[in-house]
């Protein structure tokens, strides 16, 4: 049988039609999505509960056809694991308690994620890849650090101290335990989420090293599950990330450009990207030129078209099925 098409590109062959997922692929902009959530009462409750979040997962591959399906889960599991209190509130995003003074990581607090995940297995077409994933140490103390999402400045203090080896270590260790355990059940690819690569004031200490750690861990154990790193935010040194983290394949923001992607990524590592969700956002004619600018600077290789980031949550499902015509020239 062949692979699916998403894996046949990450582990870097070029195909004519590049495969299609896109983050945050499953969300507030799907009615259906918005029913479940108002039914649930909230996304704790569905993120948590194997039944929702698997049906969530199956929503946009089954609605667009797209070539991959993405856990339906949060990278905040992992703070949970690790015993602190996390909390999703309407309009406010998350809030975390303390930092505990033991950090000690428990799989089976987050054992829904991993029932979610053979729930979808077994519901998903055999050409359509899942994606497990997790937030990267440094983004993930980001939001440790800080209780919340903003500006993250007492990590941000606290790494320009130095003060957070311990915390890092704890949480290397705690990625890459869930992103193992993500592959023994199901996941076909995983992604590192770095969200904030972008704010951190030494990124080859806090966040290409601890990658790298990440990464030896989870090869060793499942040495064939193609691995994306997305450092998101990164002004330079993407070749260095890609190089000395040693994942399969690398996710672009979309100020990465695509031709100088092209040029010095893509004969390397298959790429991965970089629709600006706010052109996704918008739709029309920007929309259809901009997927057709990226597809061509892209397609000379190994290539997963995606967003730069996340589905926007007020993008109408139309301007999907729009993308959806022009990348596949239907």
């Amino acid at each position: 049988m062949t692979a699916p098409n998403l894996l046949r590109a990450l582990r870097g062959e070029r195909l004519d039609a590049p495969p299609l997922w896109l983050m945050r692929q499953a969300g507030r902009y799907l009615p259906e999505y918005r029913a479940l959530r108002a039914k649930a009462g909230g996304f704790w409750a569905m993120a948590s509960d194997p039944v929702l979040a698997s049906e969530v997962t199956l929503q946009p591959v089954r609605r667009f056809g797209l070539d991959a399906a993405i856990l339906f889960s949060d990278i905040l599991v992992a703070p949970y694991a690790l015993g602190q209190d996390v909390a999703f509130h309407e309009g406010q995003g998350p809030v975390l308690g303390p930092v505990p003074p033991s950090l000690d990581f428990d799989l089976s607090r987050i054992g829904f994620v991993y029932d979610t995940i053979r729930r979808v297995r077994d519901a998903l077409p055999a050409d359509k890849a899942l994606i497990g994933f997790a937030g990267g140490p440094w983004t993930l103390a980001c939001y440790m650090l800080s209780g919340r999402g903003g500006d993250f400045m007492p990590a941000r203090a606290a790494a320009w101290r130095g003060e957070i080896g311990p915390l890092m270590a704890a949480l290397v260790e705690t990625t890459a335990g869930h992103l193992v355990e993500q592959a023994r059940v199901g996941a076909d690819a995983l992604q590192i989420f770095e969200s904030w690569a972008g704010l951190c004031p030494d990124v080859p200490r806090w966040v290409v090293e601890p990658t790298r750690a990440v990464v030896e861990r989870v090869r060793a154990a499942a040495p064939d599950t193609p691995i994306i790193g997305f450092p998101r935010g990164l002004t330079q040194g993407w070749a260095t990330y890609a190089q000395t983290t040693g994942v399969d394949a690398l996710g672009l923001d979309e100020r990465v450009d695509a031709a100088w992607a092209a040029e010095h990524l893509q004969p390397r590592w298959p790429v991965q990207g970089n629709l600006d969700p706010a052109c996704l956002l918008a739709g029309g004619r920007a929309l259809d030129a901009e997927v057709r600018r990226i597809r061509a600077a892209l397609s000379g290789g190994p290539f997963v078209f995606n967003l730069g980031h996340g589905v926007h949550k007020h993008t109408p499902p139309e301007h999907i099925h729009a993308l959806i015509s022009v990348l596949r020239g239907v």
